[in-house]
């Protein structure tokens, strides 16, 4: 076996050594990676189904009158036993060699049919070893706005952690605050003892006295008890409070930590990625800036305070906040060991900062940008874009590039992208409508990236899936609930007969070298559109589906398998819910160093979140969640005979 440098074995040191996936992302730094190499090239191909197990959802649905959303969990393998959370905010632990279930936790979350911002669905947990004589806890942040703390052997709730296991994250709210608009729906991460919960709440549709602060907590892994907070919105003397013109920063703006958070306990500190303030597209009555919105912000772990941050766009009305949770690669670039962090984004860039200072490795430039004339908008002259890596994403709006399959296809598409304003990235939303490309559902998503520490390869998918951001003056019931002049829209686009308006691929993975920041390769993620009745004769390579793939690297494959359709979307007692339709359920393994496919296999239905693999018993599995609301949710565990 080849002995990686000292510094490479920091980003995996867990895994390497027993097989378990102790952290969502497999590390607290989010690789998604395992050293794993029992399943490889060569046996690839006899990888069977082992087990699968059935939801606990599944059973208490119906009867609680809710559909939950997509079953988005990864699981954490800690000494033989999976821990993961279920949409409707239940926590389980199962046997990782058999599927069956050891025990379940119901918070009853779901009691009362409150509504969550986002609808009913959960992501993952977090797992706390123990100390002096402490046992091993699972916590959880709940889609009813609690954390949770769970003994990991028992699952019953630990009586000294706040109030008989549970504590209230809105507990120091003031009078008013809207508790159905506050959720947590991604992990927690534990650095130095120190559980960090983020929240998710609406931004879209403008501010409102009701909406909770997106304020980031810390708490004492062992008591419950409160360490910190940080203000996403710095209030008056904090760090960033005049980047919130006019005393905008007094209007509740939402900026919450809704994605997975990544850590690094050697150096204590926590990496952030905060959202888009409210309004997403529309800006006119919050002048600046708007620190912390749209960036990634270090916050030391013990307490609380800011070490750096990088904005990533400036007073972001285009709802391009970091969707993922940052990936901390130490890189070697030019003969400099760096511990970097690695932050894909929306609109299809990868910014690589030094993940001590926030410095970039490679130089991030501000460049003009188009200008808004929408309202009171005051649109920043510029933004920041990284020199290298170069994008992994179509970036703008332009006639080139939509769709010619056909000369008759080619004609209604345009007409089509000429009924809007079009222009390149960041062209501001408009009263006409703007096409935004990526838009805000383009680009990178939370399924987020996975990255090789031998290689040094980082994998990225992505999806090209344009929206048309409007501004629209107030209705007189609307103005009422909220602060602003102007609320926004977003739509999906859609070309001609149905298909994608622009060129494909429409899904892809992309490989970087983060060692010089070169693209590697891209390939299309599924068959796409072909089999569309205007292609079907046209015999097209993969164009790939403008649906969101998720990724898992082992020591010598790249795994991939991407969700179905979504929708419509309907509210149902003020939560979102749609159907999902099973569309091309695959997983799929690749050549990690060309992107050549080596081999596919048939799931019951599409992948819902990121796979995980691990070792039991000299055995390795994979394991990956799919289903959720009219489908059954349920994981599915691959392995050899």
């Amino acid at each position: 076996m080849r002995i990686l440098p000292a510094l490479l074995l920091l980003a995996n040191p867990l895994q390497a050594q027993m097989g378990d996936w102790p952290s969502y992302g497999g590390t607290k730094g989010n690789l998604k990676y395992s050293a794993l190499d029992q399943i490889n090239a060569e046996n690839l191909k006899s990888l069977k189904i082992a087990w699968r197990w059935r939801s606990i959802d599944e059973d208490i649905k119906v009867q609680a009158g809710i559909r939950p959303w997509l079953f988005e969990a990864t699981p954490l393998m800690i000494a033989g036993v999976l821990y993961l959370s279920t949409g409707m905010g239940q926590i389980a632990a199962v046997d990782a060699a058999s599927g069956k279930t050891l025990w379940s936790h119901d918070p009853k979350s779901y009691i009362g049919n409150k509504a969550t911002v986002y609808g009913y669905t959960h992501r993952g947990v977090a797992y706390w070893p123990g100390s002096a004589g402490l046992a091993p806890r699972i916590l959880m942040g709940g889609v009813d706005g609690y954390l949770i703390a769970l003994d990991a052997k028992s699952g019953k709730p630990i009586e000294g952690f706040g109030n008989n296991g549970k504590v209230d994250l809105g507990a120091d709210w003031r009078p008013g605050v809207d508790r159905a608009a506050f959720v947590v729906t991604s992990p927690p991460v534990i650095v130095r003892d120190v559980v960090v919960v983020g929240s998710g709440l609406g931004d879209s549709g403008g501010p409102r006295n009701s909406t909770p602060p997106g304020t980031v907590r810390g708490y004492d892994v062992r008591t419950g008890k409160k360490v910190w907070d940080f203000n996403s919105v710095p209030g008056r003397d904090q760090f960033g409070n005049d980047t919130w013109l006019e005393d905008s920063w007094k209007t509740s703006r939402g900026v919450s930590a809704w994605t997975p958070f990544s850590g690094d306990d050697d150096l204590g500190y926590v990496y952030l990625p905060f959202s888009t303030p409210s309004n997403d597209y529309y800006g006119g009555n919050r002048p600046g800036d708007n620190l912390f919105g749209t960036s990634i912000v270090c916050l030391d772990a013990r307490t609380g305070k800011r070490v750096w941050h990088f904005q990533t766009t400036h007073h972001d009305i285009w709802d391009y906040d970091p969707p993922a949770a940052p990936t901390l690669t130490d890189i070697r670039v030019d003969g400099r060991n760096i511990r970097a962090l690695t932050q894909i984004t929306k609109q299809g860039f990868v910014f690589v900062l030094d993940r001590l200072t926030g410095k970039p490795v490679w130089p991030i430039l501000e460049r003009a940008v188009p200008q808004s004339h929408t309202g009171k908008e005051r649109t920043s002259p510029t933004q920041p874009v990284p020199t290298n890596p170069p994008p992994f994403a179509l970036q703008g709006a332009r006639e080139d590039d939509v769709i010619d399959f056909t000369p008759a296809l080619r004609e209604a598409g345009l007409k089509i992208f000429r009924q809007y304003e079009a222009g390149p990235l960041f062209t501001p939303p408009s009263f006409r409508g703007t096409i935004a490309l990526p838009g805000s559902q383009g680009g990178a998503s939370w399924a987020g990236a996975a990255f090789d520490p031998e290689t040094q390869l980082l994998y990225v998918p992505s999806i090209t899936r344009p929206v048309v951001e409007t501004v629209h003056e107030k209705s007189e019931p609307l103005a009422k609930a909220t602060t602003d002049a102007f609320t926004s829209t977003r739509a999906a686009l859609v070309g001609p007969e149905g298909l994608p308006l622009f060129k494909p691929p429409y899904g892809q993975i992309t490989a970087f070298d983060l060692k010089t920041g070169d693209k590697s390769w891209h390939i299309p993620s599924g068959d796409g559109p072909r089999d569309h009745p205007a292609l079907r004769l046209m015999k097209l390579p993969k164009l790939g589906w403008p649906l969101r793939t998720f990724v898992l690297l082992t020591k010598s494959l790249l795994f991939a398998a991407q969700e179905g359709p979504v929708g419509p979307e309907r509210r149902v007692s003020g939560r979102i819910e749609a159907d999902h339709t099973v569309r091309e359920p695959k997983l799929r393994a690749y050549d990690k160093k060309t992107g050549a496919e080596l081999a596919e296999f048939d799931l019951p239905s599409n992948a819902t979140a990121s796979p995980m693999t691990y070792l039991i018993n000299g055995k390795q599995y994979l394991v990956i969640a799919i289903g959720g609301s009219n489908l059954p949710a349920e994981l599915v565990a691959f392995s050899l005979p």
